[in-house]
């Protein structure tokens, strides 16, 4: 696995909903130390690829946002590595605030294509015949 990368995948325009998404090593760690669940465990502890409710909350701990979170776990993931993605509401301000909150973490803003990237070098998508190993599994 490699390092962790965010990046907000829904744009920067104003919307209903907001997606920041993470993978690498650590990601459902560094998202755990912005995003509390409401069940008081921690988001390392979440099922897999079950949407859990929680607060999206800053350094001092002063909520953000109350959101969702979803942690998909390596290898059956997009990328082929553990991701996690906290859907919040759609404000760019916010969107930016919880993002600035992740890098102070550790993880590093994703390139441009850096998601499908990784997919790709971890044998999840095939480029050459347009064949993506993510669907063949079963949820």
């Amino acid at each position: 696995m490699s390092h962790t990368i965010a990046a907000v995948s829904t744009g920067n325009q104003v919307s209903a909903i907001g997606i920041i998404r993470l993978t690498g090593d650590g990601c459902a760690e560094v998202a755990g130390k912005v995003f509390t669940l409401n069940n008081g465990k921690p988001l390392q502890e979440a099922p897999n690829r079950k949407l859990m409710l929680g607060d999206l909350h800053d350094k001092e701990g002063r909520v953000i946002d109350s959101c969702c979170a979803l942690v998909s776990r390596g290898p059956r993931s997009y990328t082929g590595e553990d991701t996690v993605e906290i859907q919040c509401h759609g404000s760019p301000v916010m969107l930016r605030a919880a993002l600035q909150e992740i890098f102070a973490l550790g993880a590093r803003q994703a390139g441009p294509g850096e998601f499908t990237k990784r997919a790709y070098l971890n044998g999840r998508i095939d480029l050459l015949w347009g064949k993506c190993h993510f669907f063949e599994y079963h949820w």
